[in-house]
């Protein structure tokens, strides 16, 4: 018992990490990695059988897994991002849902052979685009945001939505094989329309009590994640107690009253439920996929097949088609949402208990139903997740590909810097809170943001022109390490810079802390004063691009060259810090930004970078 334990943390933890770690490194969906590690430990080795080793707590376990997800999806749907893409998140939402669930229905019958209850059960499962797929997704691509919202919502909000409407056909079937319609009617319809209501109600009012709590200071900040989420927990509990798939929509409804609400110190909270997903997601999508049976894998037919090729280039693009006649979307982005559609864990798990009752009901072809789900789930995971990033750049929907780097503080000599970057063509942004300091930038043509990146408008305003690296260049050390640590956990702790607030401050016992400040550009002794004074003595930031035969020893200075940071295209921006336990070598074609004295006849006495300090 021990050792099946022990195998079974190993490949759902281990190796569920591993394959998110290769994910982000390579750059590739991480789902389609956690489906494959599914397949090879469950029915490929045998493995992994969570079903047969956990027993009949494994499907109430993954439910509350599902809650979390779901629960941390809702805190991402911003109100204000509705407004910026409100008219293709309604059709999305409203109209296509309809037309896919009466599209999908039709080919299940037509072309996959079903009989007409599974076939209606079947097309009110697939509605489900879900965000266990979509949000990886999205955060390993830089989409535009109006495409990216497109994709969240419709996710987010159709995965409850279409969980009801999969129980509301699976009841109306087993109604009127069992009792006639007028059950249905007289009972089911009227208790599933309360559930509903009250599935919304039971969503908000604990949003309500957080936001009174955490405003008047009565939660202890240790005991605030653990709060909330067994409150989600409880929420989806309790909704599920009154009708199967209530719980979804009101741990959704709680998470969107809390983003919406603005309770204070949301965000960082946010942030540690984002890991915590992170590993629930890794661990279900393996589990999930472990637990399916060779003998569903053995039923996936010539129809089967046939009916998930008619979801992938038939039913979806021809649903968007019709939901999206007479919007302002373009055609772009029609074409993208008509493909991009990846289902998850909603999926298969409402597949699974539905699929399970329609056969006991005596339905000829219920047993179909799981191999369809799941090839369906198996195909826009695979196909969707490897297209998503080709297509939506083919289509012009995405943000440059090359690493970008945000500037925090326009001072004459980080607008240098940045001129020097926009030069190069490497994408850079000057942020500043005057409009003044950004003019003479924007009249260059170099990108510029005028927001409080500290404000929860400066951090989402960052996030619509997304960058890769940040350098905290203001003449205020403890200004530049707030900015570095707030905005650590978005950019990442080894991506975030500061000039350095001099070699005094930096003492590790009695100086600034490193967990609040960003890494030292450059040397400790190049503090604001210093760069500030060689410019005004006439230096000017360059930009190099190094040889063959400059490549060796070229991070060295050589001269008074000060070298801060170097690029390599489409791959990294390696900045210069002190800090660094291995810097990065310089390659040939790799481009150099130094900043360099001027021209001999122009020069100073104080060419040496040393002697301009006092």
């Amino acid at each position: 018992m021990a050792v099946s334990l022990a195998i079974g943390i190993l490949c759902v933890l281990g190796a569920g990490v591993a394959a998110q770690w290769c994910a982000w490194r390579f750059r590739l969906p991480a789902i389609v990695l956690l489906f494959a590690l599914g397949l090879v430990f469950g029915p490929g080795l045998g493995i992994l059988h969570p079903s047969a080793a956990i027993g009949p707590l494994f499907r109430p376990a993954v439910s509350l897994a599902v809650a979390i997800i779901v629960f941390e999806g809702g805190l991402a749907l911003d109100f204000r991002q509705w407004r910026a893409a409100g008219e293709g998140v309604l059709r999305l939402t409203v109209v296509a849902l309809p037309i896919n669930w009466g599209l999908g229905a039709c080919a299940a019958h037509y072309v996959g052979h079903l009989d007409w209850g599974t076939a209606l059960l079947f097309g009110s499962i697939i509605v489900v685009t879900g965000p266990t797929v979509v949000l990886p997704l999205l955060r390993h691509t830089k989409l535009h945001p109006k495409a990216a919202a497109f994709l969240r919502w419709e996710a987010i909000l159709n995965d409850p939505v279409g969980a009801i409407l999969a129980t509301l056909v699976l009841e109306v079937l087993l109604a009127h094989s069992n009792y006639g319609p007028e059950r249905f009617f007289a009972e089911t319809a009227p208790h599933m329309i309360v559930a509903t209501l009250l599935a919304i109600v039971i969503g908000m009012a604990p949003a309500y009590l957080v936001r009174f709590l955490f405003e008047r200071d009565l939660m202890s900040e240790l005991l605030k994640t653990p709060m909330l989420i067994a409150m989600a927990l409880v929420v989806f509990t309790g909704c599920n107690l009154i009708m199967d798939g209530a719980g979804l929509m009101a741990a959704t409804v709680f998470g969107m009253a809390l983003a919406n609400l603005r309770v204070p110190g949301m965000a960082e909270l946010r942030r540690i439920k984002e890991s915590l997903v992170v590993l629930v997601v890794s661990a279900l999508f393996i589990l999930l996929t472990a637990d399916l049976q060779r003998g569903v894998l053995e039923r996936l037919s010539l129809p089967i097949i046939g009916l998930t090729l008619a979801v992938l280039f038939v039913v979806r693009p021809l649903c968007i088609f019709l939901a999206t006649l007479g919007s302002s979307l373009t055609w772009q982005e029609r074409v993208f949402l008509g493909w991009i559609a990846p289902r998850g864990i909603v999926a298969a798990a409402v597949a699974g208990v539905a699929g399970l009752r329609l056969k006991e009901a005596g339905f000829g072809s219920a047993d179909l139903i799981t191999p369809a789900i799941f090839a369906v789930i198996a195909a826009t995971m695979i196909l969707h997740g490897f297209s998503l990033r080709p297509l939506a750049r083919k289509l012009k929907l995405t943000l440059s590909d090359e690493r970008a780097l945000a500037i925090v503080g326009a001072s004459p000599w980080s607008m240098d810097l940045a001129r020097c970057l926009h030069e190069a063509e490497v994408p850079v942004l000057l942020v500043d809170t005057y409009s003044g300091a950004l003019a003479g930038a924007a009249r260059a043509g170099i990108p510029t943001l005028r927001a409080e990146v500290l404000s929860q408008e400066g951090e989402e305003s960052l996030e619509e022109r997304p960058a890769d690296y940040l350098i905290a260049a203001t003449p205020d050390a403890i200004y530049n390490g707030m900015v570095c640590a707030h905005l650590t956990p978005y950019f990442g702790r080894q991506r975030v810079f500061q000039v350095s607030p001099g070699v005094s401050r930096l003492d590790l016992y009695r100086g600034l802390s490193r967990d609040a400040r960003g890494k030292v550009l450059g040397d400790p002794a190049w503090n604001f004063g210093l760069i500030e004074r060689l410019f005004g003595q006439g230096w000017r930031f360059v930009a190099l691009t190094v040889t063959e035969a400059d490549a060796p020893g070229f991070e060295h200075e050589q001269g008074n060259r000060l070298i801060f940071l170097s690029v390599r295209r489409g791959t990294a921006i390696w900045i210069r810090s002190a800090e660094d336990a291995a810097p990065a070598g310089i390659a040939p074609g790799d481009i150099v930004v130094a900043l360099l004295p001027p021209l001999p006849t122009e020069a100073s006495d104080h060419d040496d970078p040393t002697t301009a300090v006092t």
